[in-house]
């Protein structure tokens, strides 16, 4: 088991590639915290989590709060004495077009993507510091390398995010803390499978592997970078797209 005995906070964990994250990690061995706006969802992954045989707890969790995101990570420390590996992946969108696009729209999303996982790496790194270990992996996207039409303020977020990476990643690298990027691509969820066919037929022929992904891929990816099998490896942006973007 690559991640036995480690201590992780997923946030946004409750539902979709996050809640994938956490049962890949429980069933690496890590005892998973699941960080949620949404309690009573992240209650059911706590539970699912418990029966695969690991401890675990749900947390609500408002990463827009710096106050309340110190608040839960010191209730984590409290609890588990630690925290090995942190993954940012709370996440929203409010897409408009960049005209029709409203302070409201760009700052929520701003907020929660971006201000969000600064907000949780600030806190789960004071921790790393004093251990002198730690693996953050903060879930960027390819819409942050391409940009998309409707999606300015996501598009920054996530483009942010990835600086964001880099940064950290230099500042913390002396403390052997690893922190690095997943950009998914194309994931099969259960708002993309809501698009019209025609549609998803178009996103697929842009795709070389002709598929959409799975929340599996990118917990996969996950798992790597929470393992001892890329303890060499910092600031780097990992692509999980099919090959959709290639640099």
């Amino acid at each position: 088991m690559r991640l036995k005995d480690k201590v992780a906070l997923i946030t946004g964990g409750a539902q979709g590639i996050g809640r994938d994250i956490a049962l890949a990690f429980a069933k690496e061995g890590a005892d998973v915290v699941i960080g949620d706006i949404n309690l009573e969802k992240a209650m059911r992954v706590e539970q699912e989590i418990m029966a695969l045989g690991r401890k675990s707890l749900a947390i609500e969790l408002d990463v827009t709060s710096s106050v309340k995101v110190e608040e839960e990570v010191n209730k984590i420390l409290d609890k588990f004495k630690k925290v090995d590996i942190l993954v940012n992946n709370a996440g929203i969108t409010k897409d408009n077009l960049l005209l029709r696009m409203s302070d409201a729209e760009w700052d929520a999303v701003l907020a929660v993507n971006l201000k969000g996982t600064f907000n949780c790496t600030k806190a789960a790194s004071k921790i790393m510091i004093k251990q002198r270990s730690g693996k953050i992996i903060n879930i960027a996207s390819i819409i942050g390398i391409m940009g998309n039409p409707g999606q300015a303020n996501y598009s920054a977020s996530k483009a942010g995010i990835i600086a964001l990476t880099k940064t950290t990643a230099k500042e913390l690298g002396s403390r052997n803390i690893n922190v690095n990027a997943v950009a998914p691509g194309f994931i099969q969820t259960d708002m993309t499978a809501k698009l019209p066919e025609e549609l998803k037929e178009k996103m697929r022929g842009a795709i070389p592997l002709g598929k959409f992904g799975s929340c599996a891929d990118v917990a996969n990816a996950c798992v790597f970078l929470a393992s001892e099998e890329s303890s060499y490896i910092t600031g780097q942006t990992i692509v999980v797209d099919g090959g959709m973007v290639m640099a």
